[in-house]
């Protein structure tokens, strides 16, 4: 079952610096997000950015998800305060905030993460995040547990990295490699100088604040190598891509003349 207590347990170990691993859930189904919070995954983050999911897959999937001990962290399709609002009220651990361009975006965003005073979240009782109203304490623990991981993957994010680091709210962030090396108008060549300065940069940033680094790999072996630059929180693929690699294994070992 999905608690208050289990989007505490991951929000802690963030922020304590420990290694967390998950996937990225793009086909829209809880199914494939709960087969891989069977397998072992901290968490899975429901992409509603890039995916084949909505608002809707949330709550399903933050159920799927919760019954294995895993939470769900979801990517907003913008960082708008009914957007995030909604996915933490559904259940969400905590969003991941993409395109945004400067250190004022962001001090906003993380407003929408946190009730009154301290931010601009709406206050509502009568939904998952509260267990349906019988666990109101919820709402004093929400906003020390609520997880906001920020994209790093344009040019005014990186230019504004450290001051988005100290932000205070701000738990992770994340080098989204595939836009920032077009960003950086050195598309898909994650070797070029001005990629890897960027990486060093976003690395040395998240640590100076004391916060965590995070990016997305297509294999455990690359996982592995960031882990080693520093990177903390390790997404590695997708429910789609995962699934694509181990189904292209699999024929090109038992039957190498299909095509």
């Amino acid at each position: 079952m999905i608690t208050p207590l289990n989007r505490g347990a991951l929000a802690r170990r963030i922020r304590e610096g420990h290694r967390t691993v998950g996937s990225f859930s793009g086909l829209g189904t809880p199914a494939a997000a709960e087969v891989m919070a069977a397998a072992g995954a901290e968490w899975v983050l429901l992409d509603l950015e890039h995916g084949g999911g909505t608002e809707e897959h949330v709550g399903p999937t933050a159920v799927a998800t919760g019954a294995y001990g895993a939470a769900t962290l979801v990517r907003v399709e913008q960082a708008d305060r009914t957007r995030i609002g909604r996915a933490l009220d559904a259940g969400a651990a905590g969003v991941m905030l993409p395109r945004l361009s400067s250190a004022e975006e962001v001090r906003e965003a993380v407003r929408h993460l946190r009730y009154p005073p301290e931010g601009d979240r709406g206050v509502a009782t009568y939904n998952r995040s509260v267990r349906w109203g019988l666990d109101r304490e919820a709402l004093r623990r929400s906003n020390r547990e609520a997880i906001a991981i920020v994209q790093i993957e344009t040019i005014g994010a990186l230019e504004e990295v450290e001051e988005i680091a100290a932000i205070d709210g701000v738990d992770a962030l994340f080098v989204g490699p595939l836009d920032l090396s077009y960003a950086l108008g050195t598309p898909l060549d994650f070797d070029s100088e001005a990629f890897r300065a960027a990486v060093e940069r976003v690395l040395a940033a998240a640590s100076s604040a004391g916060i965590c680094a995070g990016t997305l790999s297509p294999t455990a072996e690359a996982a592995q190598e960031r882990a080693e630059q520093g990177f903390r929180f390790l997404a590695v693929g997708s429910d789609s891509t995962l699934l694509a690699a181990a189904t292209s294994s699999l024929v090109q070992r038992l039957a190498p003349d299909h095509t």
